[in-house]
């Protein structure tokens, strides 16, 4: 009687070891997991259309992350979405005020994220800084529906 009792537990104490390590998993692949914060400096750019680009995106140079969107916000003059991201303090004096920024997508129907592409201008982007050359994102949708207008005014 005792040994079974000591295998229950020990089962029970497994499963609930291996649900909070998949719960740890769930949290850390969705980008939702507090991460550390990390020093770093904040520039905006606005795009005529986000997709689904959401706080927490990442934002990459060259394929490496190298910063997350901290927030989104409409500009109400021009409406337009501004995002402010939060880059790493080590492209401190590294990426020029023409720096490109484009909203891409991770495969077919992936996550949005922002892709920074460096300018060649001498002077250096800072904390607050307005990014000017932006890309919006590719909407799946209205590509199809183009193409569909197309094919059938032929």
């Amino acid at each position: 009687m005792r040994n079974q009792r000591w295998i229950e537990v020990s089962v029970g104490a497994f499963m609930l070891l291996g649900l909070a390590a998949l719960l740890f998993l769930a949290f850390k692949v969705s980008g939702l997991a507090q991460t550390s914060e990390r020093n770093g400096f904040e520039v905006q750019a606005c795009f005529g259309d986000i997709g689904g680009l959401k706080p927490r995106s990442r934002v990459t140079l060259a394929g490496v992350t190298v910063g997350r969107v901290a927030a989104i916000n409409l500009d109400h003059q021009w409406f337009e979405a501004c995002v402010t991201m939060q880059l790493e303090d080590s492209l401190v004096n590294k990426l020029s005020k023409d720096t490109a920024a484009a909203i891409q997508t991770s495969g077919l129907l992936g996550d949005n994220y922002i892709s920074l592409t460096p300018g060649i201008d001498e002077a250096w982007l800072a904390q607050g800084d307005t990014l000017k050359d932006t890309q919006s994102a590719l909407i799946l949708e209205q590509l199809v529906n183009q193409f569909i207008s197309n094919s059938t005014r032929d």
